[in-house]
């Protein structure tokens, strides 16, 4: 790696050009290598929007690697981060001889826990005895793996043992464990502790920073100290940040600790006496507290209901019993005990979230309770995400580094603009720079954009009728390969019950299996695929099984989403315009994401339809057309089915 230097790497005739047989140097590549170099180098916050077929992976990773930092990469997803891992990672160590360690980390609940092994196999129950033929094979890997990660097993995705033998911070006694040094947790973060490059995921950074927020005792984190952040896929940031920052209590949370509380003395253990009173205690007023929230704050509600400061009123009583309760058990658990101290954590942690919840006097949270099935939540969670990014993570790492195909988003000018993005993630526009590189691909060759004439708003009674039609025609213009993408699980499955039987190919529907088998057999012949919110990123069908991408309406929040209607409430409240300068900037870029789903490689050709006339009708429509890239545009099907028919070039073969 001595004398190697980024253009040596990614430029002409460079390392990576000799290394791989057809490697096409990308001037953009380079272009946003080099401005990843400067960011680490001057220890300033990045944003990098890289168009689809950049080759932004090596973009940031060749430079990271050059830096002699200690660097987090992290990314919306596990499979993303395992692409990074065990394919990117290898290639630039043995095919371009780049010399450096890397580790890859994943959240607690992916690794086997000794001890909570050792205490099932004692009793071993399970759900069913399906569940139970996994057992044998499950005992067989456990004595002789070396990771403890559930990845090299084939157990099934669901199997619900898992949750009773994986490892969680709740439930973990971090340094005081009698297996903390040799339990796969602790062994990966000391993997990970004399390496160059850590490979994370999005939810295992926050979830490992608030932990680091809370003053969580050593052995709980996972991550090392690092020197710098990537995050890979941004756009997706601000939804998990906030999930991360924000608090909540269930039913099923304080149920899981009395549960555990419950199993944490042997019967015959003398402290098991004033210990299973204080936790029934728990138990009970858990009980009438959640009972009260359902039936006096929630009422008939069927979706998240946000809280206003008197909401809780007539749960108060009950809350405060629960929050003694809490107390309790958590004075009786403190101490050095290793089979309490779990306990102690969780029970005081519950107790300080309860009383955060119910006092409700933070004027930078939003407040709400929701139920899903017989699981009720209190809620709470950050306004502003930002202000929590820069006093907890800016302060304290200054290289942050953020990417994706999809940060900007166009202003009043029709100009493409990072602000929108900036303000979200809190970072100073006079600090922080930015670097803009477009797609190599052609997009006014390789995609039409149809936006077709007459169609009712989608308020309208009559869109659902005349929308169905339309992407009937349209698959039948395509000959399937299509993906139907819906802004809501019930408009889904409405437009699949309209469809399924009328169509001339297969429909899949997204639910009926797992996203990784729908899309294994969504390429293997013509196929619709009725889907929502996850398939509208992070999927990649490159060639000729993906060639229609429809979506059906503008992708805004719910306004009365209890997170949207706060952000909204303040905006205004600060004499900021928050539609044009939130609602559809929010918007836009998650339609950006839609529209990249279809074109992945030089090759590939194909049609976006967009089922919503606001996108001609309404002033602001022509933000989110000025976001998108520069396809051939079209409003009627007689002129698409030219595009689409006659070009030689088409991804799908022509009969």
């Amino acid at each position: 790696m001595k004398g190697l230097t980024v253009s040596g790497v990614l430029g002409q005739r460079g390392a990576l050009e000799g290394a791989l047989p057809g490697y096409e140097v990308r001037p953009g590549q380079l272009t946003m290598a080099l401005a990843v170099e400067e960011a680490l180098a001057q220890e300033r916050p990045l944003l990098a929007e890289a168009g689809t077929g950049t080759g932004k992976t090596f973009a940031y990773l060749v430079p990271a690697v050059l830096s002699k930092k200690r660097v987090v990469i992290s990314t919306a997803t596990r499979n993303l981060q395992d692409q990074l891992f065990l394919k990117d990672i290898p290639l630039l160590q043995e095919k371009v001889g780049l010399s450096f360690k890397a580790a890859q980390l994943k959240g607690r609940a992916n690794y086997l826990c000794q001890q909570r092994l050792q205490l099932f196999a004692q009793n071993p129950l399970f759900s069913s005895p399906e569940d139970a033929a996994h057992w044998p094979g499950l005992k067989r890997w456990a004595e002789k793996t070396d990771t403890g990660d559930r990845g090299e097993t084939t157990l099934p995705d669901a199997w619900p043992t898992w949750s009773q033998l994986s490892t969680h911070s709740d439930g973990c006694s971090g340094v005081r464990c009698p297996y903390y040094e040799s339990c796969f947790v602790t062994q990966a973060r000391h993997r990970a502790e004399d390496v160059n490059v850590v490979v994370v995921n999005h939810a295992l950074f926050f979830a490992d920073l608030s932990l680091r927020m809370r003053g969580a005792e050593a052995g709980l984190s996972v991550i090392p100290h690092y020197d710098a952040v990537i995050f890979d896929e941004a756009h997706a940031l601000e939804d998990v940040a906030t999930e991360y920052f924000g608090l909540s209590i269930s039913t099923a949370k304080v149920i899981g600790l009395v549960q555990d509380a419950m199993k944490a003395l042997k019967p015959a253990d003398e402290r098991a006496r004033s210990l299973t009173p204080l936790t029934l205690a728990v138990r009970e007023a858990s009980d009438v507290f959640f009972q009260t929230v359902q039936s006096r704050v929630l009422g008939p509600a069927d979706s998240d209901l946000r809280l206003d400061k008197n909401a809780l009123d007539e749960a108060q009583g009950p809350g405060e019993k629960l929050r003694k309760a809490l107390g309790a058990l958590a004075a009786f658990c403190t101490g050095d005990e290793q089979e309490l101290m779990p306990i102690y954590r969780r029970a005081s942690e519950t107790q300080e979230q309860l009383s955060f919840l119910l006092a409700h006097n933070s004027a930078a949270h939003v407040y709400w309770a929701k139920a899903d099935g017989r699981t009720v939540y209190l809620k709470a969670a950050p306004i502003d995400v930002g202000e929590s990014l820069a006093k907890h993570l800016y302060q304290s790492v200054k290289p942050v580094i953020f990417t994706s195909a999809t940060l900007t988003t166009a202003s009043g000018s029709n100009k493409k603009s990072f602000n929108y993005v900036l303000e979200r993630f809190g970072l100073d526009t006079g600090h922080a720079h930015t670097v803009e590189v477009d797609s190599p691909f052609d997009f006014s060759k390789q995609a039409a954009l149809y936006l077709p004439k007459k169609l009712p708003e989608p308020s309208s009674p009559q869109f659902a009728d005349v929308a169905a039609e339309t992407l009937l025609q349209l698959v039948e213009l395509t000959g399937g390969r299509a993906f139907a993408l819906f802004t809501s699980l019930k408009q889904m499955q409405n437009f699949h019950g309209r469809l399924k039987h009328r169509l001339p190919c297969r429909a899949l529907l997204q639910g009926e299996q797992s996203r990784r088998v729908l899309l294994e057999e969504f390429v293997k012949a013509p196929t619709v695929l009725f889907a929502s919110q996850s398939f509208w990123e992070g999927v990649d069908v490159p060639g000729d099984a993906l060639s229609l991408v429809v979506i059906d309406r503008l992708p805004f929040a719910p306004p009365n989403e209890p997170l949207t209607a706060a952000r909204i409430e303040a905006l205004d409240d600060a004499g900021e315009d928050a539609f044009n300068g939130y609602q559809v900037p929010q918007a836009a870029l998650k339609l950006k994401q839609g529209f990249g789903r279809l074109i992945r490689t030089r090759k590939d050709r194909g049609i976006v339809a967009v089922l919503d006339s606001r996108l001609t009708g309404k002033r602001y429509g022509q933000a989110f057309l000025d976001s998108l890239p520069k396809a051939a545009r079209f409003d009627d099907l007689k002129s698409l089915a030219s595009w689409w028919r006659p070009s030689p070039t088409s991804k799908s073969p022509r009969s």
